[in-house]
């Protein structure tokens, strides 16, 4: 973002004029949501602001201003049964991957962690999954090729509580939101493990592609209506992806980014930072 912002800069300061126009283009390319652009940029002429490091400025707080001011932890397991934890996205965001990273920031944590191999529809995640399993010495639950999802969540859920495990992160099937019929199956997921615990699901996060741009809205929209988001993780922000569709999702949805992925690696995964956030990676 950086990078972006001292390119606006340039150009603002290149003008003898604000083409307010083509500022407004350029910050809805940056896939942070029309409403507010045009909001902010209203704000800036109603105070005919003209100088191009105090308008950047502006525009930088006020997308920090946009995320909570402490970026929520995963709940604490309550009495002895397990924190279920789902991830969900469309295939390709990097949601298993996620799953290995988030299960071993746990483990340093020093708690229990299963996970549960639910993306039974794409055997090479099943088999990505447990490959990350073995190398990083964390328990998995795998059901049979093309195995309902749901009774596998089940079923590693009742593993779970036999085992007293803290934590159970289900890597579901990657779905396309356009999909009503995948969608219905996230729904029965969520019915499957309220069965032994009312309570569960107690976490469930979208992995987002920061290269997806705009279309990440429109997933986090589908799938907020099938399985009520506990916030966004985005994924691949070491590359060309902007990811400032965080700032869209959280205005329209008010669902927050919680962590960010920045590599391949198990341990590029840490805690979102609005501040950090808005200076370098949009």
């Amino acid at each position: 973002m950086a990078n972006f912002f001292n390119k606006l800069i340039d150009k603002l300061l290149g003008e003898p004029t604000i083409d307010w126009d083509e500022l407004e283009a350029d910050l809805i390319s940056a896939d942070i949501g029309a409403a507010r652009v045009i909001r902010m940029l209203g704000e800036l002429q109603e105070r005919d602001e003209h100088d191009a490091c105090e308008i950047v400025d502006y525009i930088k707080q006020q997308l920090r201003s946009a995320f909570p001011a402490t970026t929520p932890d995963l709940p604490v397991p309550q009495d002895g049964h397990p924190c279920v934890i789902l991830l969900i996205g469309v295939n390709g965001a990097g949601k298993t991957t996620t799953c290995a990273k988030l299960a071993h920031m746990l483990q340093k944590r020093g708690e229990s962690v299963l996970l549960a191999a639910a993306d039974t529809f794409r055997a090479a995640a099943v088999e990505q999954l447990e490959r990350w399993a073995t190398r990083l010495h964390i328990p998995i639950y795998k059901g049979q090729p093309n195995q309902d999802p749901a009774s596998v969540c089940y079923e590693a859920h009742t593993r779970a509580l036999r085992e007293g495990t803290r934590f159970l992160i289900c890597d579901t099937a990657g779905r396309l939101h356009t999909r009503h019929n995948l969608m219905e199956e996230l729904a029965k997921i969520r019915r499957s493990l309220a069965k032994q615990d009312a309570s569960a699901p107690h976490a469930c996060y979208l992995v987002v592609d920061a290269t997806t741009g705009s279309n990440a809205l429109l997933q986090a929209r589908e799938f907020h209506k099938a399985a009520p988001l506990n916030g966004l993780i985005i994924t691949k922000l070491d590359g060309s992806g902007k990811g400032g569709v965080a700032v869209a999702v959280q205005d329209e949805l008010g669902i927050s980014p919680v962590w960010i992925g920045t590599g391949e690696s198990e341990d590029q995964l840490r805690s979102f930072d609005a501040k950090s956030y808005v200076d370098t990676l949009l």
